[in-house]
């Protein structure tokens, strides 16, 4: 399945639209639903962009997944997640769902953990009523 979703991390960032910071990147996900992907989209208007694990994730949302249980990135370098997509994946996976960050040649960079990346997160799964 890693190898599945390296390669469509790898094909959808080839679509990415970042005409101002050049860095492309893109993102493959498996849920309780299926596999899906994203690619970061920057707007000239700056906070209007959207990264490429967030796109992946409201695209699962949008089909009925609740559950991610894999993450792939692909960025020229390997480079990790931003702040606000690993809060987004932590609010569908659980701490132990595995990341995978690999470069464009598909060379794993990191292997980790939702919960390594965002120690503590804040999430509906975490709170007590």
């Amino acid at each position: 399945m890693t190898s599945e979703l390296i390669q469509d991390a790898l094909d959808v960032r080839q679509r990415a639209y970042a005409p101002y910071s050049n860095y492309f990147v893109g993102a493959a996900i498996a849920t309780d639903v299926g596999v899906f992907s994203g690619c970061n989209v920057e707007n000239a208007s700056y906070g209007l962009c959207n990264c490429a694990e967030r796109t992946a994730v409201f695209s699962a949302v949008a089909a009925g997944a609740k559950n991610i249980t894999a993450v792939v990135v692909a960025t020229r370098d390997g480079g990790s997640p931003c702040g606000a997509c690993r809060q987004v994946l932590a609010e569908f996976a659980d701490a132990d769902c595995p990341v995978h960050c690999v470069n464009e040649s598909g060379t794993t960079t990191l292997e980790t953990t939702i919960g390594a990346l965002l120690p503590h997160a804040f999430t509906p799964r975490n709170l007590t009523r």
